[in-house]
């Protein structure tokens, strides 16, 4: 708190639950001023960092760029880096909840689509966002490592059949800010309106399709067929010059990614 405020006094802690990949606690504080507020502190897990050991630094960068562009994300406050001995990032607190049973699951999607052609169109060299990582590394890296024992619940054989006579694809699109883990599960709503887009440790550059794809499993999954199509028109008709027709290889990456992973997101055996 000293390099937040010298004479701030702590009040409460809470941990905040719901995560997998950090741990997340909710402090609110006195200010020498005599206000209160809420502070989320944010340290990431070894899996987090032996992948990046600059995680921190580069959330901070990445949420100060967001910020500035209007995006509805944390605003961040400070990053203890490296030089200290537990890396952790500081940002406000933003009143909201997860919703995965909204009230207006139509408003919801759509809202939902209308944040995400808002991201992708962020004008990412203006903010600095040179240093996040190229999604189609992240796909050939998925790609190219074969799994000791394939997934065939979630059909990975066959789907990795099919994606090794596609990839790489032509590059139909100029780079956009991707979230990288779009989801309900990522966003917090207020009083039915989205307050802010969470967990930006997956950010990458990259085709508008992956995220979109990504979307739309998870809206599938979340949701029910539907609400997925809502989901995909919105999306379309705000983002209407994207050549969609490579869309289906999209599909087919998103379906992959959490082949052989599943026991990792430390959900419940029923739900798993």
């Amino acid at each position: 708190m000293k390099s937040i405020d010298a004479g701030a006094r702590l009040l409460r802690s809470a941990a905040l639950t719901g995560g997998v990949s950090a741990e997340v606690t909710m402090l609110e504080i006195m200010k020498t001023d005599g206000q209160k507020e809420k502070l989320v502190v944010r340290q990431h897990g070894a899996a987090d960092r032996s992948r990046n050991p600059q995680i921190e630094q580069d959330e901070f960068r990445l949420l100060r760029g967001l910020h500035a562009a209007g995006l509805p994300v944390p605003r961040p406050i400070f990053c203890a880096g490296t030089e200290a001995p537990k890396p952790y990032v500081v940002t406000e607190f933003v009143e909201g909840q997860v919703d995965m049973s909204p009230v207006n699951l139509i408003a919801t999607v759509e809202s939902m689509a209308d944040t995400l052609t808002d991201i992708h169109q962020v004008d990412w060299s203006r903010y600095g966002l040179h240093f996040l990582p190229k999604q189609t590394d992240w796909c050939a890296a998925l790609l190219g490592k074969q799994p000791a024992q394939s997934d065939e619940s979630l059909h990975e054989t066959l789907i990795r059949g099919i994606l090794a006579t596609t990839w790489p694809l032509p590059h139909a699109h100029k780079d956009v800010l991707l979230h990288g883990d779009y989801w309900p599960g990522n966003l917090l709503w207020n009083e039915g309106r989205l307050a802010a887009v969470m967990d930006w440790e997956d950010a990458a550059l990259g085709d508008p399709l992956f995220d979109f794809a990504n979307g739309r499993l998870e809206i599938l999954w979340a949701f029910g067929e539907d609400a997925m199509q809502r989901f995909t028109k919105r999306y379309q008709s705000r983002f209407p010059k994207l050549d969609y027709s490579l869309l289906p290889c999209f599909d087919l990456m998103a379906a992959l990614k959490p082949a052989g992973g599943l026991s990792n997101w430390g959900l419940e055996p029923e739900i798993e």
